[in-house]
């Protein structure tokens, strides 16, 4: 069999405050005429469909149609889970009649147990789950993810068929793996990170959570990772989806195309604003600055927004200018002297007029307090 595999859509998702609706439908879109490219049998998304439990109305509006051309349009199985920040509750409504047009939705331990059958693969569908849950399920003391996912990929076993192929679809964190900034945490201190020897027997295992498709190196237990970028941690990342061929034993990632994409500079403020410099740059993209520049910049960010409309953020080049000066800072007992001294080697420009002006006031008001507190004193 041969499926395309997908996961952490996050639905719904703001990237420091700015929306991803027509970015996540558009990269959808593309995952959509990638599986009817390679001619893939079904279609699995490995959970987190929605950014939040209780996703906004344009959200719902957006899965919903995709899942309706994904299944009911181009008429491909489609199998998915609840992931961490979906809501299992919300995400099931409907699912009675899903599967009239096989798409396989599952959002509880006790649907997970049995396989969903194919010709030649047996799929297995396991949400996100708290340990609490497979407690009550199986009446056992479980207290980590870990112990619970080993308990119920014993009983998912005990259905394996030897002529057919077994793939696993779950969302989880998995030993070894590494993380980005946009995923929510949800191990602590490892004891929730499932083995990797959990998985032993299953020919593949479809994960989502991590967002890139890099963060665990093995064979055949593999993340897709998110579609979009969702930090600036991923930035250089690849985004894509994998085509599994069961029958071959190939898993091959393929590269999405995303319709703003997230890129980073470092510059001087004068060479971002100069035409001859942000004609060569995709000004639609989400971008992150670092500048060079040390002075301050009156009104900086407007500035920028002026020219690219979709800035993430701004920061400063690091490190700070160390010369003989900072030796004998110390020894300088004027306060006048020592601020201007300080502001200088920050920023490589001198106090302004203005600047100067509000020095002075400021430390000849506290000259005065103390003058007065002494007197007082005295």
């Amino acid at each position: 069999m041969r499926f395309l595999h997908t996961a952490d859509w996050h639905i719904g998702k703001k990237l420091h405050g700015y929306d991803l609706l027509e970015d996540q439908s558009y990269i959808i879109d593309q995952i959509i005429d990638l599986a009817e490219e390679q001619s893939v049998d079904a279609i699995i998304i490995a959970g987190d469909l929605y950014d939040r439990t209780v996703p906004a109305v344009d959200a719902v509006k957006c899965l919903n149609e995709k899942i309706a051309k994904i299944n009911l349009e181009k008429k491909f199985p489609l199998l998915a889970i609840s992931g961490n920040h979906d809501s299992p509750t919300r995400l099931e409504t409907g699912s009675p009649w899903f599967k009239n047009t096989q798409f396989y939705l599952t959002t509880s331990i006790e649907e997970s147990i049995e396989p969903i059958e194919f010709s030649d693969t047996q799929f297995f569908l396991l949400p996100y789950f708290e340990p609490i849950e497979a407690r009550l399920f199986f009446d056992e003391k479980i207290t980590t993810i870990a112990e619970g996912v080993t308990r119920v990929l014993q009983e998912m076993k005990q259905y394996f068929d030897s002529t057919k192929k077994q793939v696993l679809v779950t969302h989880f964190f998995v030993a070894g793996s590494s993380q980005t900034d946009s995923e929510t945490k949800i191990q602590v201190g490892g004891l929730d990170s499932v083995p990797t020897t959990a998985f032993e027997g299953f020919d593949y295992v479809a994960l989502g959570h991590l967002h890139a498709n890099t963060a665990l190196n093995h064979e055949r237990i593999r993340y897709s990772g998110s579609p979009l970028k969702f930090s600036l941690s991923e930035i250089t990342n690849e985004k894509g989806v994998y085509i599994v061929d069961t029958q071959k034993d190939q898993q091959h990632f393929y590269p999405l195309r995303p319709k703003r994409d997230l890129q980073q500079y470092t510059a001087s403020f004068e060479t971002l604003i100069d035409p001859a410099f942000y004609r060569q740059v995709d000004r639609e993209a989400f971008l992150h600055f670092t500048l060079t520049d040390r002075a301050v910049i009156p009104n900086m960010m407007n500035q920028l927004r002026r020219v690219y409309p979709r800035i993430l953020s701004v920061e400063r080049q690091s490190g700070r200018i160390v010369s003989k000066k900072n030796l004998t800072l110390a020894d300088e007992e004027d306060p006048q002297r020592v601020i201007a001294h300080f502001y200088k080697e920050m920023t490589g420009e001198p106090l302004n007029e203005q600047q100067q002006k509000w020095l002075t006031g400021l430390t000849a008001g506290e000259e005065k307090e103390r003058e007065q507190s002494c007197s007082q004193e005295n």
